[in-house]
């Protein structure tokens, strides 16, 4: 497997993609398994936290992908995010599973697979069966993706409407 990325690639990732970057370089090296997934994580609730338990039931480390805010605005509307990027990654970041977090400006990780390589990429279940972009990128160095459950009845989007009606 060529799961090390390679030096050139370092000197084009964003400078807050450093600390991520540096530590998938180290696990690859040392042969730990690398796990990535991504995702708005906009209002922090059960679901996301047993979804990130279970990614980093993957491998050693876990990276997490947060889109960026104007990406999460042509994903989810103009209403949304409700918090910013960098409040949700500094609460992604907190939790004990995470190992780093990393804001992507696009609507896919595309960009930040090719960073990190991970072993295995995270997706939630309703993505399988689904052709997604992530699952061809791994597998160009021999990763795979993982999708993982979900926890019935929580969604930020049902929280969101759930408010409104409050």
């Amino acid at each position: 497997m060529n799961s090390t990325p390679k030096a050139s690639m370092s000197k084009s990732i964003p400078e807050s993609w450093r600390k991520a970057f540096d530590l998938a370089q180290k696990a690859h090296a040392e042969g730990k398994t690398v796990v990535t997934t991504n995702g708005c994580f906009d209002l922090l609730h059960k679901g996301h936290v047993s979804y990130l338990r279970e990614a980093k039931k993957q491998g050693d480390f876990l990276f997490v992908g947060i889109n960026a805010d104007a990406s999460v605005r042509a994903i989810k509307g103009p209403s949304r995010p409700i918090n910013s990027e960098s409040d949700r990654a500094y609460v992604i970041e907190a939790l004990e599973m995470v190992d780093a977090v990393c804001v992507f400006e696009e609507e896919t990780p595309e960009n930040l697979l090719r960073a990190l390589k991970p072993n295995v990429h995270v997706k939630g279940a309703d993505w399988k069966g689904k052709n997604i972009p992530e699952e061809s990128i791994v597998k160009e160095w021999g990763g795979r993706v993982h999708y993982a459950g979900f926890v019935d009845g929580y969604s930020s989007t049902k929280i969101i409407a759930a408010s409104k009606k409050s």
